[in-house]
């Protein structure tokens, strides 16, 4: 059975030898991130002892394929086809009425850094933020849930500011407040990488429902209840729930902060939450995720290869399959492998990624032939079937990336294009060498054998 919330996720990969549990007591500034880093966001952490707090905290959930994959009962190979899926056919919630993130439940009130860790992670981030909170808002007609990830800076009590980057939640804001209205709010934490993943379905693509998207993943309901404070539904499972309002027509200095390509950002007004109400399980499990690591960047790579993937395959169908790179801050690369029917079929595909996705700087096509997920693979293909003045191509002057620190001092971006893939005339001479054995396990050679032949260890 795939495991629908956390407790259930963290036993399994605990009995699987898959979670870091960390016993010795950490400090939620700066050195809980720095353990996290070690693994680069890529392995599932749980500190059981944060000080200053007797709230263990989990971190590094989703920042690997396989690990993604597991967690939603799934090979790696079928995470884009499941994310597909789930959008298509998704699985609405089911209504209860009481839950386990009611069990404890606060009125204002009261100051948010007394219940749980707010880490910071960064030399010159200007302060403690919450980053891994799923927000949970309703479109204007009240009919569907939307739900993002929005860094929340603490300024005290109470309050937090929040950073809104989404067109919708900008737009459906700015009406709020030209009504004078507050918007309602609530932030969940302590959830699975399937609620982070599908958080990242683009609103203005698709407007789903992304809870009912996330059972559509999962292949089951998700149970939700009624906030207390205000008009939403929130995982009945989750960890924590911090309801609000984005107060109209007040701001907050955020300072600067640690952003998703590894420079600093921020330090910008932003709008501010007021909190209503915190709900939380019985000996509750917080949560956080390390910013520029690899589980911040991975939901928004899976996400992107599925926009690319469904995007180019209406243009070149041979399509095969599609990668965007955690380096390149989880957007601006991106290699795209095709079954290849004509010699045009390369710079389409690439011409086609641009028009897909503004951020996108670089893309490179290669054959069937070569492992769009292994760096040192694409490098060779563009070592050795790419020349330059035949088989790159640039548009200057395009969209870009606001994240991408050379865009944002020209205010444009230049695209490139790279055919690393070889011409159909000349397909075996570009034929790779490889040796006809199927399988080799190491062990059955490193094992000691006397004269007669026999094992010895």
């Amino acid at each position: 059975m795939t495991p629908l919330n956390l407790r259930e996720l963290l036993s399994d990969w605990e009995a699987r030898g898959l979670l870091y549990k960390v016993k010795k007591e950490v400090n939620a500034k700066y050195e809980l991130g720095a353990v996290v880093k070690t693994k680069k966001g890529e392995q599932p952490f749980l500190f059981e002892k944060v000080k200053g707090y007797n709230v263990p905290m989990v971190a590094g959930l989703g920042g690997s394929r396989t690990l993604m994959a597991d967690s939603i009962g799934a090979d790696e190979s079928e995470l884009i086809p499941r994310m597909i899926h789930a959008l298509v056919r998704p699985i609405p919630t089911n209504l209860v009425s009481h839950g386990p993130v009611h069990e404890n439940v606060v009125m204002g009130p009261f100051d948010l850094d007394d219940f749980f860790p707010v880490p910071t992670f960064h030399a010159e981030d200007c302060g403690p933020y919450y980053v891994s909170g799923v927000l949970v808002v309703k479109d204007p007609e009240g009919e569907k849930r939307y739900t993002s990830i929005r860094r929340m800076g603490f300024i005290g009590g109470n309050r937090t500011n929040i950073t809104i980057t989404s067109p919708e939640l900008g737009r459906q804001f700015a009406q709020c407040e030209e009504r004078g209205e507050a918007l309602e709010v609530a932030v969940m934490f302590g959830v699975i990488p399937a609620i982070v993943l599908t958080s990242q379905f683009s609103t203005h693509l698709y407007h789903a429902d992304k809870l009912d998207a996330a059972g559509g993943l999962l292949g089951q309901a998700l149970d939700v209840v009624p906030c207390k404070t205000v008009d939403l539904e929130v995982l009945a499972e989750a960890e924590i729930v911090m309801e609000g309002k984005i107060i109209p027509h007040e701001r907050d200095d955020e300072g600067t902060f640690a952003e998703l390509g590894g420079t600093y950002g921020g330090n910008m007004p932003q709008p501010i939450v007021e909190m209503s109400a915190i709900t939380y399980r019985n000996n509750p499990i917080s949560q956080t995720i390390l910013p520029a690591s690899s589980e911040e960047k991975l939901p928004m790579c899976l996400v992107r290869e599925m926009v690319l993937l469904s995007t180019v395959r209406q243009t070149v169908p041979n399509i095969k399959a599609v990668h965007v790179t955690l380096a390149a801050a989880a957007r601006l690369h991106a290699i795209i492998q095709i079954d290849k029917k004509s010699d045009a079929d390369a710079k389409q595909a690439a011409l086609a990624a641009f028009a897909s996705d503004k951020d996108l700087k670089h893309v490179v096509v290669v054959n069937e032939d070569v492992d769009i997920f292994d760096p040192e693979d694409v490098e060779w293909a563009i070592a050795t079937r790419c020349q330059a003045d035949q088989d790159i191509f640039i548009v200057p002057g395009a969209k870009g990336s606001p994240l991408e620190s050379s865009h944002n001092l020209r205010g444009t971006s230049a695209k490139m294009g790279i055919d690393a893939t070889y011409p159909l005339s000349e397909k075996e001479a570009y034929r790779r060498a490889y040796i006809p054995v199927d399988k080799i396990n190491l062990e059955d050679y490193l094992q000691d054998f006397d004269s007669d032949g026999r094992e010895t260890r």
